[in-house]
């Protein structure tokens, strides 16, 4: 028996995924020469890698530098989210030289960070065509697309046959590794559609590249604002889509990477405006500044939440001749402002699609009505036969005091789920059609108006079934 429990151990233990980057740092820290580490570490992933640079001290990872030739550390500060930090860490030609492998994005983030003096020490310093290309993507604001293109692609003249396309192909895949899509260009550079790699692979010599062009392929304009593009280029799954000047020249592309992060950047964007927040808020932000965006939805709050306690009392008679029933007040509140914000969540995500018709919309309302119905009705005989039970056995009121109680708890769930279900799908449409963001706004008010009815439905129901009959 003992045998066979090794052998379980032993299974599990080979199925867990290694974490090597304590290896890393023993190596690094360790006693070899720096031939040999150079060429242990070949052996890891720069994923690993660059998880293992928190876990070295300054001169560890200066050490490390001097080992890795700037490609490689390219590579390895792509993962990392404190890239900045590890590259002022390095001696400014051998940085320069870093930067050079790095993405014109990425570099344009780093560099925006600097001061002045720094910044113009960086573009004396680089090559004439990566100054170019940066220029180009600072000539664009932070929230246009333009700003997040890169120039890593592949681009083929029209008109040139199969074997001319792989021929040019081959001579631009040495500086540029984006090479799943060849985009067509005219001689003026403009854009005229996209073809497969693997379409010009299979294609014979003798095809027509007009052939196995794909006119239709997604692109943008540099100068869309991100928010506004952003839904659209989600919709197709390519591996790059293709940005634009005003004429139709194709200046440069977003990588199914860049997108991803984009994507991420607005979901964090969005996760912060339910909390009534403007945007993501930056851990380097001044507490000023971070004061300044809580505090006028708070106010807001405030208010709100005043009103809500003046209704609470003008129940005070009926708290004060039964005490108990406050009890589960906090229940319904709780149940009820879950509810809104599911269904507040799902309008949400529906809404994203831009084309969405009012009988989808309407179909939206329904379904979710039904479903804080369906869910209400559960909760509220659960909440019946425990809150019941409960008041008799712990609390040692009569049968027919606990489950009256118990049956005000169930309905006032039941009334509160709906509405809640309701007013969560209801006020997002409202705000979109006045115009307003949904996410921003949405959540405070959705909180607001399901404890308003909910206190309301509950107090109301112990005043007519309870203190009525009393």
């Amino acid at each position: 028996m003992k045998e066979k429990d090794n052998t379980v151990q032993e299974i599990t233990e080979t199925n867990q995924h290694p974490s090597h980057q304590e290896d890393i740092v023993k190596l690094i820290k360790g006693p070899l020469t720096p031939k040999m580490k150079q060429q242990n570490l070949l052996s890891y992933h720069e994923k690993d890698i660059s998880d293992a640079l928190c876990l070295l001290s300054v001169d560890d990872r200066k050490h490390l530098y001097t080992l890795l030739d700037a490609e490689w550390i390219a590579e390895i500060l792509e993962y990392s989210d404190d890239s900045t930090i590890y590259l002022n860490e390095i001696p400014i030609q051998k940085r320069m030289a870093v930067l050079s492998h790095f993405e014109t994005v990425e570099m344009l983030d780093y560099i925006r960070e600097m001061d002045k003096d720094s910044r113009d020490i960086i573009l004396d310093l680089l090559d004439s065509e990566k100054k170019r290309e940066f220029l180009l993507l600072n000539s664009f604001n932070e929230d246009e697309i333009g700003s997040k293109m890169t120039s890593n692609y592949v681009a083929i003249d029209f008109g040139i046959s199969v074997k001319e396309a792989m021929s040019s192909l081959i001579r631009q895949a040495n500086d540029n590794d984006n090479i799943s899509t060849i985009y067509v260009l005219d001689k003026n550079q403009i854009f005229l559609g996209a073809i497969d790699l693997k379409d010009l692979i299979i294609a014979r010599e003798g095809t027509d590249l007009e052939k196995i062009i794909t006119t239709s392929y997604p692109y943008v304009y540099a100068t869309e604002q991100i928010d506004d593009c952003l839904s659209r280029i989600k919709d197709y799954s390519e591996d790059s889509i293709p940005v634009l000047d005003n004429e139709n020249k194709l200046i440069g592309v977003l990588t199914s990477q860049t997108i991803m992060e984009l994507v991420d950047d607005e979901m964090s964007e969005d996760y912060a405006k339910f909390a009534g927040l403007s945007s993501e808020e930056d851990l380097n932000e001044p507490l000023r500044k971070s004061i300044m965006k809580r505090l006028p939805w708070l106010m807001v709050l405030l208010v709100l939440g005043m009103f809500v306690s003046s209704i609470v009392g003008v129940f005070e008679k009926v708290v004060a001749q039964l005490p108990l029933i406050i009890a589960f007040q906090s229940l319904i509140l709780d149940m009820a402002g879950n509810v809104g914000t599911q269904s507040l969540a799902v309008t949400i995500r529906v809404l994203v699609d831009e084309n969405i018709g009012k009988k989808q919309k309407f179909f939206l309302v329904c379904k979710e009505t039904r479903i804080g119905l369906v869910n209400g009705m559960i909760l509220g005989v659960l909440s019946f036969v425990m809150v019941g039970f409960y008041l008799v056995l712990l609390k040692s009121q009569t049968m027919n005091m606990a489950f009256s109680i118990s049956a005000c708890t169930g309905i006032a769930l039941v009334v509160s789920m709906v509405l809640s279900s309701m007013s969560g799908t209801l006020i997002p449409l409202m705000f979109i059609k006045m115009k307003i963001d949904p996410a921003v706004a949405s959540g405070p008010l959705i909180t607001t108006i399901n404890d308003l009815v909910a206190v309301i439905t509950y107090y109301c129901l112990v005043w007519i079934l309870i203190i009525g009959v009393i």
